[in-house]
């Protein structure tokens, strides 16, 4: 009973500041020029972040209370990490798609958090978990025992025989390790497959009936619960990886789908993938993950060389242009699945500040990971970045989660959000800063890029232009202060529009830059 998601045939079915820190402009919130999605999105694993009712575990109500935390923050949206009922901590193996995981409280109270969110001007995007379910799922136990099972086609099987079970050995992308994808089920002389491991078998999206339950689940979450769109997990695998075209057009289709019941339907996907692989996607998925962002930034900042990271950054969002000139370029630091950035920069504060000017200075739709504003640690394996947030300390902190016992942020190892947010010089307040300069910016929202060569490695230099708003953006990335002096052509950017060390100054055509600082130039 050989299901044909391994056929090559294309889908035709598919297309029937000048004082330290953010000056008065950039404070005023009625000057907001960022507007959703190319605002900042925040980041959330549900199970660590905030605890309403003292069983250890974050929750739906945790995350309520801490809407005016993520508002005073200056962020746009969040993304929940799955909170589908599930036998995992992680929730990316779902059990029931119409569901909420009862350690994280009720569908009301889910409604009742996206109206608070919405008060706040604060959308919510969820995890859309696809490309696979859980093998404890009704459907999958079902269909492994009956072979005549009406869910048998959801999935893809093949006679344990079959010569294509033989390609083992092979992993397909860096999202995924697995070298053996057909599994076995007891009792059976069918294998299943599972790209990323045995408790997570492939959904198969040859089915017409699957194609209509996933458009059924979709329709779902935007018309009866109400959110404001979709992270797409695994988006390059809908499909093997020999079927491309396939992957590109069932996003078409998808999102077609969507925009009948919601016309501004946002979905986010997860393509882990160099440039050239990612772009085709972006017809379909009009905002993509930037990878390569995170990586070279990280880059950047510990070898406190610019290098040609805004050159490359602009040429790859020149390619993604031409294939959807409205696409969102979703950038970051880190995420769930990689080392914490704080921890990436061998838990330099000075570098770590950088890393977060660069992302936010630069062009993009930036997603903070949560914790990342406050510096939290982590390194793999998983459970190890996804860690309790820390809100005050232990004696006051009644809503830090204890599902599990935390590796790097401990008492004392990381300053908790409280205290961060009473001092001035705190990694939140920095992050703060620069939101806000963001968020108040026409050109650093939604500003062409303009690379720079100033003739010194540590400085990363460039002009961001919307309409009548120019800025020159220099970030000393090195150790050491330097001075730069600014050739003819940029000799208008005269005034100083933000800095975040009082030791930066400008004297002419020269601007003093101390060490790990930044500076915003306006003409």
């Amino acid at each position: 009973m050989k299901k044909p998601k391994f056929s090559h045939l294309a889908l035709s079915f598919l297309f029937s500041i000048g004082a330290l820190g953010a000056p008065a402009s950039v404070q005023a919130q009625d000057k907001k020029a960022s507007q959703w999605p190319r605002g900042i999105t925040y980041e959330i694993f549900v199970q660590s972040f905030a605890d309403s009712n003292g069983d250890g575990k974050g929750d739906i109500n945790g995350m309520t209370s801490k809407l005016d935390y993520l508002k005073n923050l200056g962020v746009e949206a969040v993304w929940l990490m799955p909170m589908n009922p599930s036998p995992s901590y992680h929730k990316y193996d779902v059990t029931d798609y119409y569901g909420i995981h009862p350690d994280y409280g009720t569908m009301e109270d889910f409604k009742e958090f996206i109206n608070q969110a919405h008060k706040r001007n604060i959308k919510v995007v969820m995890d859309m978990v696809i490309n696979h379910s859980s093998n404890k799922h009704p459907w999958f136990l079902d269909a492994a025992k009956n072979e005549n099972s009406p869910y048998r086609d959801y999935y893809v099987w093949t006679h344990k025989n079959d010569p294509q079970t033989q390609r083992e050995g092979k992993t397909t992308g860096a999202d995924s390790f697995n070298t053996q994808h057909w599994h076995k089920v007891e009792g059976s002389d069918y294998l299943y497959y599972g790209y990323f491991y045995s408790g997570m078998p492939d959904l198969n999206f040859d089915s017409p009936k699957l194609r209509e339950e996933i458009f059924k689940i979709g329709r779902f979450w935007f018309t009866e619960v109400g959110v404001d769109g979709f992270r797409l997990d695994a988006a390059r695998h809908i499909f093997p990886d020999e079927r491309p075209q396939d992957n590109h057009n069932w996003w078409v289709y998808f999102r077609n789908e969507m925009k009948k019941v919601n016309k501004d339907v946002y979905l986010v996907g997860e393509v882990w993938a160099p440039a050239e692989i990612v772009g085709p996607y972006l017809k379909g998925l009009p905002a993509l993950f930037n990878f390569d962002m995170g990586f070279a930034i990280t880059k950047a900042v510990n070898e406190e060389n610019a290098g040609d990271l805004v050159a490359n950054h602009k040429k790859i969002r020149d390619f993604y242009e031409k294939v959807n000139p409205e696409y969102v370029d979703a950038t970051f630091l880190t995420n769930h699945d990689q080392n914490r950035i704080m921890s990436a920069v061998n838990g330099d504060l000075n570098k770590a500040k950088m890393a977060t000017a660069l992302l936010l200075t630069l062009p993009g739709s930036p997603y903070l990971y949560y914790g990342e504003e406050i510096g939290m640690l982590g390194k793999k394996p998983d459970e190890n970045i996804r860690e309790p947030f820390l809100w005050d300390v232990k004696g006051k902190d009644k809503s830090r989660t204890t599902w599990m016992q935390p590796k790097y942020n401990t008492e004392g190892a990381v300053a908790p959000a409280a205290a961060q947010m009473k001092d001035k010089n705190s990694l939140f307040n920095h992050y703060k800063s620069l939101i806000a300069l963001r968020n108040n910016s026409k050109a650093l929202t939604y500003g062409a890029l303009e690379p720079l060569q100033l003739g010194t490695a540590g400085v990363s230099a460039f002009v961001r232009t919307q309409e009548d708003e120019s800025l020159l953006v220099l970030h000393n990335l090195s150790k050491n202060e330097v001075t730069v002096s600014l050739p003819e052509n940029l000799a208008a950017y005269k005034n100083v529009h933000f800095k975040n060390n009082k030791g930066a100054k400008q004297k002419g055509a020269s601007v003093v830059l101390p060490a790990y600082s930044s500076v915003v130039l306006k003409k």
